[in-house]
């Protein structure tokens, strides 16, 4: 799954719920009538009413999205008042990897191509393998899961991240001394 966004708070008493957009193409991933995969097996903490237990569905339709204050606004189809709006709040919200295509720019990638590949160095040290991408303000960030468990990140340019070879499934690295000890 491709996360494109986490649903916050609700907006309003008719089930809107602000989300908090991880997609370059917000318009495309929520315009209305687009189905969204939400994490697998989620259960809010949040219920709609008293002894009415909720599971988020695997499933939500974007019913209309728009932008207000700088924030999206969702309703989702069934998604009709502000408890139920309320229960879906932190959920995950995606689409299918298989769904989207790849990148015109060939140096440019998805998330889900570069999680799980191994990371090495330019004379072929394994280092670990990529765990997640974090996206900062100055630059994107490899977060390096090592073989002794501790994590690192990498900032994700050109200067310290030479080659990603997806079809060889490793990301090559040339760290400057000290950054993986961080």
């Amino acid at each position: 799954m491709l996360i494109v966004g986490r649903i916050g708070k609700p907006h309003g008493i008719r089930g809107e719920v602000t989300v908090e957009v991880r997609t370059d193409e917000p318009e495309a991933r929520f315009a209305p009538g687009s189905v969204l995969v939400t994490e697998p097996g989620a259960t809010p903490p949040a219920a709609p009413g008293p002894g009415v237990p909720f599971r988020v569905p695997a499933e939500l339709t974007v019913e209309s999205a728009r932008w207000h204050q700088g924030r999206m606004l969702v309703a989702f189809e069934g998604v009709l008042d502000r408890d139920v709006a309320e229960a879906l709040r932190g959920t995950l919200v995606g689409v299918d990897s298989a769904d989207v295509a790849p990148p015109e720019d060939p140096e440019e990638f998805h998330d889900h191509q570069l999680v799980g590949l191994a990371v090495v160095t330019p004379a072929g040290e394994r280092l670990g393998e990529v765990a997640r991408i974090d996206h900062a303000p100055a630059s994107d960030l490899l977060v390096l899961r090592r073989p002794e468990g501790k994590t690192a990140l990498i900032p994700f340019v050109k200067a310290i991240v030479p080659e990603v070879d997806l079809a060889g499934g490793r990301v090559v690295v040339d760290p400057p001394n000290g950054l993986l000890d961080l």
